[in-house]
């Protein structure tokens, strides 16, 4: 930070952003509140930015997106998007308003006490959101699913059947008659809605695979598909979620981006690691867990495994057959050991994202990193 000589923090919401104003020396001073519009923005960096000088601009990461730093980059100026749950806060200090956040983010940005989080291009936030959506869908539909399986169980509807919600179980829904006229709305309600919901879920998957023939990282989706248990949806939420994989040196640096390392309070003598620490994106977390339960059967190359892996290189192949000889004898190892599944599975998820990071280190090698991942 020391080639700048203006450091702007900005507590940006909704309809307004509050703004303060730190030079390289002296006390931050609050500037005050401007609209949050396109114009407003525009104004505020001819005024606040001195003729010839370099200022740096900043604001936590929130609900607001990125289209501040998109028009701040792109006029010229540095603009971070700062990780709110690692900005420092005094524990005593329990007053808060928007100018005191301002200027505290002055102060640490100047200070350089604040991080960075990566910031993806339109087309990376597009695919996030298609990704996104369809992780929401298929929620709503689980949801109507319980809602449904719920009200039958109330009135003595049992299905009797090994697999629900097949095609033998549509056919029993179709057969099932309540003696009320009014709850037999209600039930075909039910079951039309989950039928929708079903729908909007395929369409999305169609959608996604349509967009991953125009996506440069596609690639590297299809690559991430040798490995067992990640299929389509998990491959591009866990590239459309991380982006650039490159800002991570080690497997361990993703593993803590994940929040799949587990957490430590130590002091002393005394060493206590408990629980993962759960923290930074979620969305890969979740398909990782997911995809983590396949490693629990013994490993082996099935025809499925094998038609997939076959869109990639020898080399991807190789890291994809050596992580489930690995992380299948490593859930086994830790259940024989008395660990809980679930604690098994987080434990081969951490380790499978390392070998994620693996076969992305091995595709942009091959592919030229700035082509394959987009910064």
């Amino acid at each position: 930070m020391k080639d700048f000589s203006t450091f702007i923090g900005m507590d940006v919401h909704k309809e307004t952003i509050a703004v303060a104003i730190a030079e390289k020396h002296g006390t931050p001073r609050y500037y005050g509140e401007i609209a949050n519009t396109t114009e407003a923005i525009t104004k505020l960096l001819k005024k606040v930015v001195p003729h010839g000088g370099r200022a740096a601009f900043c604001y936590e990461a929130g609900p607001c997106g990125y289209g501040v730093y998109r028009q701040i980059t792109d006029m010229g100026y540095r603009c971070d998007v700062v990780a709110p749950s690692l900005i420092p806060k005094k524990a005593g200090d329990r007053v808060k308003t928007d100018r005191r956040d301002a200027v505290t983010l002055t102060r640490l940005y100047r200070a350089d006490e604040l991080t960075a989080v990566w910031v993806p291009d339109q087309e990376q936030e597009a695919m996030r959101d298609l990704t996104r959506i369809r992780e929401d869908m298929k929620s709503m539909e689980r949801h109507a699913r319980q809602r449904l399986s719920g009200f039958l169980l109330r009135n003595k509807k049992i299905y009797t059947g090994k697999n629900k919600w097949t095609q033998a179980h549509f056919r029993w829904l179709e057969k099932i008659r309540f003696e009320s006229p009014i709850q037999q709305i209600v039930f075909q309600e039910y079951v039309d809605t989950v039928k929708q919901l079903q729908g909007r879920v395929a369409s999305l998957e169609e959608e996604m695979r349509k967009a991953l023939s125009g996506w440069p990282l596609g690639i590297l989706v299809e690559a991430l598909m040798s490995l067992r248990g990640v299929n389509l949806v998990t491959a591009m939420t866990i590239v459309a979620e991380i982006g650039d994989m490159s800002r991570f040196k080690s497997p361990r640096q993703l593993m803590a981006y994940l929040g799949l390392v587990p957490s430590e309070n130590s002091s002393g003598k005394r060493q206590r690691r408990g629980e993962i620490t759960k923290t930074g994106n979620s969305h890969v977390r979740r398909v990782l867990v997911e995809a983590s339960w396949s490693y629990r059967l013994p490993a082996r190359k099935t025809a499925h495994l094998q038609r997939k892996a076959e869109k990639t290189t020898e080399a991807v192949q190789a890291i994809a057959w050596k992580a489930q000889k690995r992380l299948c004898r490593r859930y086994w190892h830790l259940t024989l050991k008395g660990k809980l599944k679930v604690q098994a599975c987080t434990a081969v998820a951490r380790e499978l994202a390392g070998f994620i990071w693996a076969i992305a280190r091995e595709i942009m090698g091959k592919n030229n990193s700035s082509v394959v991942i987009a910064a």
